[in-house]
């Protein structure tokens, strides 16, 4: 059986999209294919017909992996509750992106303006990228607090932005910031003794002040958006915490633009509150993967499939 009052539930970021995602959820449930559907009647275009079927560069693009990740999520929750009605989480949390679904999850906006935030959010990301290009890359083998001092020498040295983005887990960061001092930024990692630093496939500057210049225009999404109070706690990614209501909402998605995401403390947040297995719903594993780096006394089970969704039906019963 599966503790429901122990199990938290968490949603990927950008990342882990892949052309077929949720394509065997969405023919398997009904529930599911009805929600690819009434995405693509708001969005206007088959957003279904990109997922399932690419190209890859399109569903790459973030004006369309945003809405992308957020819909998979939500197709393969409605899944899982239709085979398990009881299944409610004790916690919830998602990567960057993967917040608004996890905010979408536990009731606190509907899945209509949760898709078209994200939307917006992935259009106005894009928009960043051109008016402030920037880039992100990943360093593998330093902790945290090595890359804070590593950037903020490197942004004194160059006169450039250069930040920690993620902390996705013990060992693994991703820093993002201005084209020119990325470079400079990757070479110092080396030489501090990164086992790995590589740039990442992004044109854009996530989790960054180059995302300032666009700010103005989200906080006007986000005061537009209706919001409500979450049916379970929902953790952060900028203050690790619990957001506890509509405001505490508006500022993290506000703060969460520019800010870093503390994804490690934010897990380590949840197994502080009780949380002893996490359940990732979304394509991929990448969080499943993280988890086992921030606690491997913990169990990570990745949703990502209609085999998925029945093993842990199976063992629910």
């Amino acid at each position: 059986m599966v503790n429901w009052s122990t199990t938290a539930f968490v949603f990927p970021g950008q990342g882990s999209q892949t052309v077929g995602m949720s394509q065997d959820i969405a023919e398997a449930y009904p529930v599911a294919r009805e929600l690819f559907e009434q995405a693509d009647e708001i969005l206007g275009f088959s957003l279904s017909n990109l997922c399932f079927n690419g190209p890859e560069d399109e569903l790459n693009d973030t004006i369309n992996t945003q809405p992308a990740l957020f819909v998979s999520g939500m197709a393969t929750l409605r899944a899982l509750q239709n085979e398990l009605p009881d299944a409610k989480p004790v916690f919830v949390a998602g990567h960057s992106l993967g917040e608004f679904t996890a905010l979408a999850a536990a009731g606190a906006i509907s899945f209509e303006d949760g898709l078209k935030l994200v939307r917006e959010r992935g259009r106005l990301m894009k928009e960043a990228g051109t008016r402030s290009p920037g880039a992100m890359a990943a360093l593998l083998g330093l902790d945290a607090d090595a890359v804070r001092s590593l950037v903020a020498q490197v942004s004194e040295a160059t006169g450039k932005t250069l930040v920690l983005a993620n902390d996705n887990c013990p060992g693994q960061i991703v820093i993002s910031g201005d084209n020119a001092a990325l470079d400079t930024g990757l070479e110092a990692a080396k030489e501090a003794g990164a086992r790995r630093a590589v740039k990442l496939a992004v044109s854009i500057a996530a989790h960054s002040p180059l995302m300032e210049s666009v700010a103005s225009e989200f906080r006007e999404a986000l005061a537009a958006a209706n919001f409500s109070t979450p049916d379970v706690p929902v953790y952060g990614n900028v203050n690790a915490a619990p957001l506890s209501d509509v405001a505490a909402i508006r500022q993290e998605l506000d703060a969460q633009l520019t800010q870093s995401v503390r994804w490690t403390e934010s897990v380590q947040a949840m197994i502080v509150a009780g949380a002893e297995q996490f359940i990732e719903l979304g394509p991929g594993d990448v969080l499943t993967g993280l988890l086992r780096r921030i606690d491997r006394s913990k169990k990570g089970i990745p949703l990502n499939s209609v085999d998925a969704i029945h093993s842990l039906t199976q063992a629910d019963n």
